[in-house]
């Protein structure tokens, strides 16, 4: 039985408070509006709480494992080097602490209603938020759903035992002698690589006939290189039939090149991609229109099919990225406070954080042509920049699409370190309509790893410094 049920009004209720949600709620009160976000769990959503943070934590430990204790090769001997997993756990769980406790400051000091509970809609105007056995009516005038998703379950592997969803990798209470990973996407080879710098046997079982599919090839091949040197099985086309559990272990068949293969580990983890949130909402009772892939539809102002209703985030169609989720949040309240914003995704910038890093921003080359473009490249190697080298790590490149007639930059490719920063300028680049003679006009410190993206303009433009002329 529910019972103490009042309705409260507010210009903006927010359902959901991921990286899209407590954004949008943020601004939507920066623009004068009364604002209340409901979320059935912590603020910060899973980005903050059980995805990106926590595993850039855990990639972070991992690395400065592997760091030291390699350290030789430039000439620093480091002894007795170990991994103290629960103290690892510890400090990443403290990081996301500090974190969550800073988003739950900024919204007290926006004004921002914080509910708890889960929003069930009534009709296109109100919702219920449900907490155990209590629950409240909330009228708005406008609403955000911001949802998020969770991890795909595959029916050969349910959840549980020794069959782990991220969440539950991101939380194991030491470090497992060996795992199989079932997708080799971005998560599934963050981990991966994650836990076999920590000492992890890991086989990644990949579908497709390479791992991070959607990247060039001549990208994976620098990420493939890093996983045979840390003792990573991969294989490709290889598809996961089903795993029997015991107290010890799981064995996982799969058929790979038509044959039917066994692998035995302390844990499987399970990164096949992820479903949106909408299952509780009572989306039916609004008449809440739906793509054919489950996804809400929305233009490019996030508006649904009810004029009111808004929604963003991994639960509309487009990359489940949290920066996609923050950007849309931000368009979203501003377009309710009656401003004429739209998304424009042409720059956003898509990272892995794999050893080495990944990151993408607009058009790769192959797509440029399909596009009909006139298309020129530039292309500079980690091996040639002074900085990389200082830093004992020159695998990798930066690499520029560009417009020939035009000599506008369409986009960018980097593998190698700090790739994830690295492509943060080209993203501003394409945003602005900036050639790749700016780029190239741009002076840049020297030596810095973003010396490579002037460089590559250069090469772009026929005349290279520090890379002799093609023949």
């Amino acid at each position: 039985m529910v019972v103490g049920e009042f309705t409260t009004e507010v210009d903006v209720l927010v359902i959901g408070a991921g990286p899209g949600g407590y954004v949008a709620a943020i601004r939507a009160a920066q623009l004068g509006k009364s604002v209340a976000i409901v979320d059935k769990d912590e603020v910060g959503g899973v980005c903050l709480n059980r995805g990106c943070i926590p595993s850039k934590a855990l990639i972070s430990a991992a690395h400065q494992y592997e760091t030291m204790s390699s350290a030789s090769e430039m000439g620093i001997q480091v002894e007795g080097v170990k991994v103290d997993f629960n103290k690892v756990q510890e400090w990443k769980n403290g990081v996301v602490k500090k974190l969550t406790g800073g988003v739950a400051s900024l919204l007290k000091a926006n004004k921002i209603q914080r509910l708890k509970g889960e929003a069930l809609f009534v009709n296109e105007n109100e919702v219920r938020v449900i907490d155990n056995y209590e629950a409240n009516r909330y009228r708005f005038n406008h609403c955000i759903i911001a949802t998020g998703s969770r991890p795909v379950e595959l029916k050969a592997f349910p959840f549980g035992g020794r069959i782990l969803s991220s969440t539950e990798a991101l939380n194991l209470s030491e470090v497992p002698k060996s795992m199989v990973v079932i997708g080799g996407g971005y998560i599934g080879i963050e981990l991966g690589q994650a836990y076999a710098k920590l000492g992890t046997k890991v086989t990644v079982i990949e579908g497709t006939d390479s791992v991070l599919p959607g990247f060039e090839k001549e990208i994976t091949r620098f990420v493939n290189r890093k996983l045979k040197k840390l003792g990573m099985d991969v294989v490709t086309g290889a598809v996961a039939q089903g795993a029997e559990q015991t107290e010890s272990d799981i064995t996982v068949t799969y058929t790979a090149k038509g044959e039917e293969k066994k692998v035995t580990a302390d844990y499987v983890l399970v990164t096949v991609g992820r479903r949106p949130n909408l299952d509780d909402l009572g989306l039916e009772a609004i008449k809440m229109k739906l793509t054919d892939k489950g996804l809400i539809e929305v233009d490019q102002q996030c508006k649904t099919s009810v004029a009111n209703i808004y929604a963003i985030g991994d639960i509309v169609p487009g990359p489940a990225l949290a920066h996609k989720a923050s950007y849309e949040g931000k368009v979203a309240a501003e377009v309710i406070a009656g401003q004429a914003s739209a998304v424009d995704y042409k720059a956003i910038p898509a990272v892995v954080f794999s050893d080495p890093e990944v990151a993408s921003v607009g058009l790769n080359e192959t797509e440029a042509v399909e596009q009909g473009f006139q298309v020129v490249t530039g292309k500079f190697p980690y091996a040639a920049n002074g900085r990389a080298l200082s830093m004992n790590a020159g695998d990798g490149f930066v690499k520029l699409v560009g417009d020939q007639e035009s000599g506008l930059i369409l986009g960018a490719q980097i593998v190698g370190p700090e790739a994830s920063n690295l492509i943060a300028e080209v993203g501003l680049a394409i945003e602005m309509g900036t050639t790749l003679e700016d780029i190239s006009l741009t002076i840049h410190a020297h030596p810095t790893l973003g010396e490579m993206v002037m460089e590559a303009a250069e090469s772009a433009l026929g005349l290279p410094i520090h890379q002799a002329p093609s023949k």
